[in-house]
C-alpha cells in the first residue's frame, strides 16, 4: 500500500490515507456522534449557545477486512466546537424557522510510519441559514442543509490539518419521539456531497451517517444509549491514484450517555466505542456538551 499525505478532520479526527482506503484522510467533515438527545426537536424561539468538547483516540487504521493495516499508527484528537442557534418566531410551511453556525478549534497528534505531527488549528465554519422544525404532541422533525466552508487551517504539505480543504454539502433530517413517560428516541440522518480538494485533485466519495439515541428522563436526568452508523456510499476519485481507489469507509459506534438539565442549561456526557470498522480509523470517543438558552 502506497502511503500518501494525511488530512485531519477539524471537528474530530482522521488518519492516514492510502490507495484502497476510503475518503481523503480516512474521515468525513461531520464529527459522528455529536448529536443524540432530542436530535429531531427544535427548541422554542430564542438564542442558544452550545459548546461541544470531544476527545478521540485510535491506535488502529482498519483495512477492507477490518484488520489494522498501518503499522505503529496512533491518533489523538481534541476538538472544541462553538455553536450558535437562533430559532425565530416565524413559520415556514407550518414549521418553526431557525438558523445556526459552528466554529471548531482542534488539536491533532498523529503518528504514522512516515513521521508524526502535533498541531492546533481552526476548523471549517459550518453554516445553515434555513432549518425547519415541525412539532406534534409526541413527534418532532427537523430538516436543513449544512454547508461546510473550507475556511480553516489547511496545508497539503502537512501531516495534520484542522480543515478538510474542500466544500461539503450535507442535507440533514432529524426525528424525535418523546413519550408521555419521558422516553426519548431520536435520530439525525445526514448525507454528504463532497467537492474536489483543489490542492490535491482528490474527491472523497459520498457518505451516509446517522447519530442515534434512546434515553429515559427521570426528573432533571436523562440516561440512555447512543452512538452512530457511518457508511461511505460512492468511491473516491483521484486522477493521480494508481491503482484506482476502491475502498469505502464504514463504522458503527455505541455507548452510554447522560444529560442533566438545570434551569436554562443542560450538560451532556457521552462515551462511544467504534466497531465493525473498514477503511478508516477505529477508536473510542468521549463528549462533553454544554447548552445554554438565552
Amino acid at each position: 500500500m502506497r502511503m500518501k499525505k494525511l488530512s485531519v478532520v477539524g471537528l474530530l479526527a482522521a488518519a492516514l490515507a492510502g490507495n484502497g482506503l476510503a475518503t481523503e484522510g480516512g474521515g468525513g467533515a461531520y464529527p459522528n456522534g455529536a448529536e443524540g438527545f432530542m436530535a429531531g426537536a427544535l427548541p422554542p424561539p430564542g438564542v442558544y449557545f452550545l459548546d461541544y468538547m470531544t476527545y478521540y483516540t485510535s491506535d488502529k487504521f482498519a483495512g477492507p477486512e477490518g484488520d489494522g493495516v498501518v503499522p505503529d499508527f496512533d491518533l489523538k484528537a481534541f476538538a472544541n466546537v462553538f455553536r450558535l442557534v437562533y430559532v425565530t418566531k416565524e413559520q415556514v410551511l407550518g414549521a418553526s424557522y431557525a438558523m445556526h453556525a459552528f466554529l471548531p478549534i482542534a488539536n491533532v497528534d498523529v503518528t504514522v510510519p512516515s513521521g508524526s505531527e502535533d498541531r492546533w488549528g481552526v476548523g471549517d465554519i459550518i453554516l445553515d441559514p434555513c432549518i425547519l422544525g415541525w412539532h406534534t404532541k409526541n413527534f418532532h422533525y427537523t430538516a436543513g442543509l449544512d454547508i461546510y466552508v473550507p475556511s480553516g487551517s489547511y496545508d497539503a504539505t502537512h501531516l495534520a490539518n484542522a480543515s478538510r480543504g474542500y466544500w461539503t454539502l450535507e442535507p440533514v433530517l432529524g426525528a424525535t419521539f418523546l413519550s408521555d413517560g419521558g422516553m426519548d428516541v431520536s435520530a439525525k440522518l445526514m448525507y454528504d456531497f463532497n467537492a474536489e480538494n483543489p490542492d490535491t485533485d482528490y474527491r472523497s466519495g459520498q457518505e451516509f451517517h446517522v447519530d442515534y439515541s434512546v434515553a429515559q428522563r427521570v426528573g432533571p436526568v436523562s440516561l440512555g444509549v447512543g452512538g452512530y452508523y457511518y457508511q461511505q456510499t460512492t468511491k473516491d476519485t483521484c486522477d493521480n491514484a494508481t491503482p484506482p481507489l476502491s475502498g469505502k469507509g464504514r463504522t458503527v459506534a455505541v455507548g452510554p450517555e447522560l444529560k442533566y438539565d438545570y434551569k436554562n442549561m443542560s450538560l451532556m456526557l457521552k462515551y462511544q466505542f467504534e466497531m465493525a470498522t473498514e477503511n478508516r480509523p477505529e477508536g473510542d470517543k468521549a463528549w462533553l456538551t454544554f447548552l445554554c438558552a438565552f
